[in-house]
């Protein structure tokens, strides 16, 4: 009798402890209304800056019948904002279009993690303090190169595909050994200070420009001179889980940014205002509204060269799904546009 009871309370407990596990990690799912988003550091993210600042997903989310609560948060690098995503603990992050290959190519078939839209479209630099290094072959094992996120982020792969045409394609990795994950306020700060071992910086808008403004530092390298043109840098993704348990925000979050993407373009200098009110930018106006408005930079929704980066990911084993074009990795919503 001790032992069959002692056994029923072992299955009792047992099943506890399953059904516990199960809450625990099993993604929260939330109700329409309830959106959470992550961003990053820079002007990349202005899009999300004017949405939050003219409140256009209460806008967009009232043409939709509901009422939209929205939770901002912000991280640094690629990996921590997929961390973010899969930990369930945001719904939508956004990055460069690396990381966003990386989550794909890993939750395919399970979160089935996809685009949503491009944030911007926009050259960045990687630039040195150091004279000697004028082009990728100076960089010495003295060198150290700071990024967002070492291999995930969107300049670790196209430092990986710039030493694949410098060094040819089995030493695209030749780099990666001097690079450090470091966020863009620190990585600058390191870079202007000159006293530590980080002498690059692949950087990103409007940190390359407040860099560049020092004549000790220089230009290596223009990430639209690897990738043969304009091409988006920043991307916005989400669950399928998400986008299917929340339509009516999912729509009321892309009519958003649509719209804070044609806002942008047509008020640069208002836009610029919006930037440093909404970050606290300590930064110049007229430095902002250089970069707001410049002819090479684009806050069109539509992914523009993502395909080079999944062609590149696939061919050295990075990712192990082949995608056939960009709509293999960002949502139907989008595919009528004209992206690549």
């Amino acid at each position: 009798m001790r032992t069959l009871l002692s056994r029923s309370r072992r299955a009792i407990l047992a099943g506890l402890v399953a059904v516990t596990a199960a809450t625990l990690f099993a993604a929260p799912s939330h109700a329409e209304g309830t959106i959470r988003i992550v961003e990053q550091f820079g002007i990349s993210y202005l899009p999300f800056h004017v949405i939050r600042d003219q409140d256009l997903l209460k806008k967009h989310g009232a043409a939709q019948g509901i009422e939209i609560k929205t939770e901002w948060q912000r991280v640094s690098g690629g990996a921590a904002a997929n961390d973010a995503l899969l930990s369930g603990s945001v719904d939508i992050v956004s990055a460069g279009v690396g990381p966003l290959l990386t989550i794909w190519d890993r939750t395919k078939g399970r979160a089935d993690v996809k685009g949503i839209a491009a944030g911007i479209a926009a050259p960045f630099y990687l630039v040195s303090n150091n004279p000697k290094v004028k082009t990728l072959a100076d960089f010495t094992e003295a060198d150290k190169i700071a990024l967002p996120s070492v291999t995930v982020s969107v300049q670790a792969r196209t430092l990986q595909i710039a030493a694949a045409k410098a060094f040819g394609k089995d030493k695209f990795d030749a780099l990666d050994k001097l690079t450090v994950s470091l966020p863009h306020p620190d990585a600058t700060q390191a870079l202007l200070s000159g006293s530590g071992t980080i002498t690059g910086y692949f950087s990103s808008a409007p940190f390359q420009y407040q860099v560049l403004k020092d004549p000790k530092i220089h230009k290596v390298l223009d990430s639209y001179e690897v990738l043969g043109g304009p091409a988006t840098s920043v991307t916005i993704y989400t669950t399928a889980k998400y986008r299917e348990e929340n339509p009516k925000t999912y729509k009321a979050f892309l009519a958003a940014l649509d719209e804070a993407s044609r806002w942008i373009h047509a008020n640069h200098d208002a836009a610029a205002d919006t930037y440093i009110r909404v970050t606290g930018s300590k930064l110049d106006k007229a430095l902002i509204l250089s970069i707001v408005s410049d002819p090479q930079i684009s806050f069109d929704p539509t992914p523009l060269r993502t395909e080079i980066y999944a062609d590149f990911l696939h061919e050295i084993g990075a990712i192990k799904n082949k995608a056939s074009s960009w709509k293999d990795y960002f949502f139907p919503d989008i595919h009528d546009r004209t992206g690549s």
